[in-house]
């Protein structure tokens, strides 16, 4: 474990590198629909992530720490990848029924249920100030996302969609908590190589294959960027978990909604994919739930800081 005084830089920088792979997926998957259903675009993923994290790990001489594991640590490996395998294809399934923006709401109960989860089960700590910026968070992404809680939009809401989102959202949860419970056995790198090959393996039989017979140079392209987002996200969210608190962590991607709205306005203005990719016309009331949700994000971070100075102190 490195030195503790580079656990928050470390921890900034992982959570960062998760924040924008996440908020650049609504993206890819929304092109990647076109001609890609999502329990055949989900395994592939996983394989393509599998293949190269066991070549990485090989390398290095690391697959070694399996030995170790008892047979309750493979059962947390087992569920870990199958609540990763639900969260990926419902999440998928989801815009579907749903407009991007309400999903990526629906979503951010996510790391609220990651933090309660902390909480309950890995005995974590959330002090008072902590709260209090999940609750401005809340606030902020209520504030954010108005028209499509206030009727202010020609987008209508799926009941459907909106039961999907939260099975995605409750999923995800319960696989970051079993992640995060192994790292006393295995480092994060093999964590995810265990669940990817679970992953690849239990949804193999279910993958259409002639949809990967003959792929465009964009369809090419596009499967590469999902396939890396993958690898890049849960790679670094692993390393994320091993240096912050889960309350941290769930602080930073409760960003994500934010920053993929962003990236989307980008999208239009520089007019990239016109028949997928549409403005959200944010008005006054949203940019004022972004100052919101930035604010508390950046602020629980600060006084978690002083928390943990102030409890070194106290040793």
């Amino acid at each position: 474990m490195p030195p503790q005084s580079n656990h928050f830089i470390q921890g900034l920088f992982f959570s960062l590198t998760t924040l924008l792979c996440w908020a650049m997926l609504p993206i890819g998957l929304k092109l990647a629909a076109d001609f890609i259903d999502a329990i055949t675009l989900t395994w592939f993923r996983f394989l393509v992530a599998l293949v190269l994290v066991f070549i990485w790990q090989s390398y290095r001489g690391q697959l070694s720490e399996f030995s170790a594991l008892n047979r309750n640590d493979w059962l947390r490996l087992l569920a870990a990848g199958v609540f990763l395998i639900i969260n990926y294809i419902t999440f998928a399934n989801s815009l579907s029924y749903l407009h991007p923006g309400i999903a990526q709401l629906n979503f951010q109960t996510a790391p609220f249920y990651l933090a309660a989860g902390g909480l309950l089960f890995l005995g974590d700590k959330i002090f008072r100030q902590q709260w209090l910026c999940f609750g401005g968070i809340a606030i902020g992404l209520l504030l954010f996302f108005h028209p499509y809680l206030t009727g202010d939009t020609q987008t209508e809401i799926s009941v459907v969609g909106l039961v999907i989102i939260q099975i995605s959202s409750l999923s995800w949860s319960l696989y970051a908590l079993l992640q995060k419970a192994l790292f006393s056995k295995l480092s994060p790198s093999n964590i995810l190589l265990a669940i990817y090959a679970v992953a690849a393996l239990t949804m193999w039989p279910f993958a259409d294959m002639s949809q990967l017979a003959a792929p465009s140079t964009d369809e090419i392209l596009i499967l590469t960027f999902c396939s890396l987002n993958t690898l890049v996200a849960y790679g670094a969210l692993s390393q994320a978990m091993r240096y912050w608190q889960t309350v941290q962590v769930s602080a930073m991607i409760a960003l994500t909604p934010i920053a993929s709205f962003l990236l989307s306005e980008l999208c239009v203005l520089l007019m990239l994919w016109p028949d997928y990719i549409q403005s959200a016309h944010l008005g006054p009331v949203s940019v004022v739930g972004i100052l919101i949700v930035v604010g508390c994000a950046v602020l629980v971070q600060l006084v978690t800081a002083r928390i943990q100075r102030q409890q070194a102190a106290k040793t």
